[in-house]
């Protein structure tokens, strides 16, 4: 017999390792097991419940849809401030709505750094707009459009003394929502935050996120009408969800449960609160789930204003008055940044075009945070939501035109530190559309694949309307239709751990013995180090099956599509030079618009000190390019300390700021011109006029050598014959306290 060599024996603190990790995870499985228990007994609770929903918040029901004139499952819900948050009823509103997207309502609220905790945290009364599991029989996309503008009108009603109308957030699907809201009615919002929202849908770039495809590859839209009707007349939401997971197979089916498992002693609680939301699925009415596909997802009918109300009125974004902030994200596999703002480029030729239509549109791109996290994320909401809450009055009065929202650490180098409200400066600074066309996108040749497969997605609805529905709907009942949606397979991923699975009675009373003799193993255990590369090399290979699918995807997408055979026999123009889907000119704005300049014109000279010195404030920073939050606090600061400019209120400064500005662009040489005419006599006034544009344009740093020549030359107005205006450096200090 051949004894071991020392070589050979196993070290003992090799066994030891090996015992440790063996005894570490059979109790992490026991914990896991009970931790998916649990999962499942909240997932049963919630379904109970008659308005379910993941808020953090205590919320009093104002106004609930299902009982307006066209009933509708939406209720909008005042959020009652928590102990410690004094709420300041002369700043406007926020108004949270959801995404019904197929899990349940919250979302925006489910802790204390989402959008409604840092909305409430400076200051603003809160309001939120959630919705029912369950549709009212008949309701529409229309009718809950109806419902939210009652909703609004009621938020605008309980805040008589506000500074502005309400800020409305719509997360993902809601957002959409919003936007068409706010072309029909624009005089019920104040500034829109869209945030990881669709609006172009066929946008992308080229090997990235080929969600887009799938409608053209699954022949369109008539799945969605075979769902709809194997649903007796209601889709399930939790399809969508399922869509949702589909896009990340390696999230879904190996890294978030393995990051409960190997994290199982401070991941439990987390994962609890996440999966309350996304396993609280919902449904919608067959039909409004049509519209959504039909007109949006494959139509992509919305920028271009190819949508009609039911009593012929037609949808188009540039009805829309308020600023509208896009939030997006390079990461967000579901909306990438192509799809958030190339509605853009859908509408307006130029940032001139933009301006015409008097609109300010802001965006900012996160660099890596996913869909889900852009509106759910706690750095997100510490940072972006926060300073959008912050400055919310800043984005309601910038001059029309296109900006990006940057966003600088404050730091200690930072000037005048006291004007930053949080910890971040937020600069806008003027973009162009060629900003966003850098980006990435479709060119011509991809726009009329996405239009062909339109087309098909029509002919296909068409052929199943009149083949298919009628023999599907007469064979399913609503019963039947009930069992197929409780056989969904992310609903029995919920119940097969749930109290009637009787094989896993014994995981309770396993996981509390675990919890009293637990015996977790350092992070320096060797195989530890196994497992976690296991689990990396399980997770790239999930990665290169979906790298390849959706390579797959996109290539048959193309093929199919991209001949001018079947474009031609689909009605799509392949000569054409137009974008399919791009919005029509609207000759009777052009009118509106020249009689508009002609009445700027023959205002110029008209109005005081104040109409002065914001044409002045715009000549001067425009040089610059950018608007900080330190000017507008220190704009703030000088109105609350005087009692003239203290009674200008919020809508009359944005008024003046719009009409100056556009003065300015329509005829610069004139409305410098009319400047000292709209200034005091007195020299000490205009001195101290003088001194306050100094202060404001100082706030945010040391002028460029652009905006000091125009300083310069606004300096020369208020000059009087007898005491010329100085411009040397300004006085060290914040003057503007005092």
């Amino acid at each position: 017999m051949v004894k071991p060599t020392t070589s050979q024996k196993l070290d003992p603190s090799t066994l030891d390792s090996a015992f440790s990790y063996s005894t570490d995870a059979w109790q992490r499985a026991i914990l896991f097991l009970d931790t998916m228990r649990k999962r499942a007994g909240q997932y049963e609770e919630h379904a109970k419940q008659l308005a379910p929903n993941v808020l953090d918040y205590e919320a009093e029901l104002i106004c609930d849809g299902r009982t307006l004139a066209r009933p509708v499952n939406y209720v909008l819900a005042g959020i009652v401030p928590p102990p410690g948050i004094v709420i300041d009823q002369r700043k406007r509103p926020f108004v949270v709505v959801d995404p019904r997207a197929g899990h349940g309502p919250g979302i925006g609220g489910f802790k204390a750094d989402s959008e409604i905790g840092v909305a409430l945290k400076a200051g603003h009364p809160c309001y939120f707009i959630g919705f029912l599991p369950d549709p009212v029989h008949g309701q529409t996309i229309e009718d809950i459009a109806r419902a939210e503008a009652i909703f609004l009108e009621k938020v605008i009603e309980r805040h008589p003394d506000a500074e502005g109308k309400p800020c409305v957030i719509g997360n993902c699907q809601a957002g959409w929502a919003v936007m068409i809201l706010a072309s029909l009615r624009p005089e019920l919002f104040g500034p829109i935050i869209v945030a990881g929202t669709p609006l172009s849908y066929w946008a992308g770039v080229r090997g990235q996120f080929p969600m887009r495809y799938a409608g053209g590859l699954l022949g369109g839209s008539w799945l969605t009408a075979l769902a709809g009707d194997l649903g007796a007349g209601i889709f399930d939401g939790a399809s969508l969800v399922q869509n949702f997971e589909s896009q990340n197979p390696a999230n879904t089916l190996w890294s978030k449960q393995y990051n409960l498992y190997s994290k199982i002693d401070t991941e439990a609680d987390r994962y609890l609160g996440f999966e309350k939301w996304w396993g609280g699925h919902v449904t919608l009415n067959a039909e409004e789930m049509q519209f959504i596909v039909d007109e949006l997802f494959v139509g992509n009918k919305l920028a271009a204003g190819a949508i009609q109300t039911s009593d012929g009125t037609t949808i188009d974004l540039r009805n829309i008055a308020s600023p509208i902030v896009v939030f997006c994200s390079k990461g967000d596999n579901i909306t990438p940044p192509q799809q958030a703002l190339d509605w853009i480029l859908d509408l307006y030729d130029s940032v001139d075009d933009i301006r015409a239509y008097g609109q300010t549109i802001v965006y900012a791109v996160h660099e890596t945070v996913g869909h889900l996290g852009i509106f759910v994320s706690s750095g997100v909401a510490r940072k972006e939501h926060d300073e959008f809450a912050s400055n919310i009055d800043l984005i309601d009065v910038l001059p029309p035109g296109l900006y990006e929202a940057v966003l600088e650490a404050k730091g200690e180098a930072v000037t005048n530190p006291d004007l930053v409200t949080g910890s971040w400066v937020m600069r806008c600074e003027a973009r162009t559309l060629d900003d966003i066309r850098a980006m990435g996108g479709n060119d011509l040749e991809d726009e009329r694949r996405f239009a062909a497969a339109a087309r098909v997605s029509e002919i296909n609805l068409a052929l199943y309307r009149t083949v298919a529905q009628p023999i599907v709907q007469a064979l399913v009942t609503t019963p039947m239709a009930a069992a197929l949606r409780s056989l969904h397979p992310l609903r029995l991923s919920y119940e097969m751990f749930g109290a009637g699975n009787p094989w896993l009675s014994w995981v309770e009373g396993a996981a509390e013995n675990v919890r009293e003799n637990r015996q977790a193993i350092p992070a320096d255990n060797p195989f530890l180090a196994l497992q976690e590369k296991a689990s990396e090399q399980i997770v790239e290979s999930l990665e290169n099956w979906r790298k390849e699918i959706e390579k797959m995807s996109e290539q048959s997408f193309h093929a199919i599509y991209g001949t001018s055979a079947l474009q031609s026999a689909l009605g799509v123009d392949v000569k054409s030079h137009r974008r399919p889907r791009q919005a029509a000119a609207n000759l009777l704005h052009t009118r509106l618009l020249e009689a508009r300049i002609s009445e700027l014109r023959a205002l110029m000279t008209a109005g005081g000190l104040r109409e002065g010195l914001a044409r002045s404030l715009i000549y001067v920073g425009l040089a610059r390019g950018s608007v900080d939050e330190r000017g507008f606090e220190a704009i703030r600061r000088i109105r609350q300390a005087h009692p003239a400019t203290r009674q200008t209120s919020l809508r009359e400064f944005k008024k003046v700021i719009r009409e100056q500005y556009y003065m300015l662009l329509i005829d610069e040489d004139a409305a410098l011109a009319a400047i000292p005419a709209l200034l005091p006599k007195q020299p000490d006034e205009r001195r101290a006029a003088f001194a306050a544009l100094r202060e404001v344009l100082e706030a945010a740093g040391s002028l460029t050598d652009a905006t000091s020549e125009r300083l310069a030359r606004i300096a020369l107005f208020f000059q009087t014959p007898s005491e010329p205006v100085a411009l040397g450096p300004s006085n060290p200090g914040n003057r503007i306290a005092s």
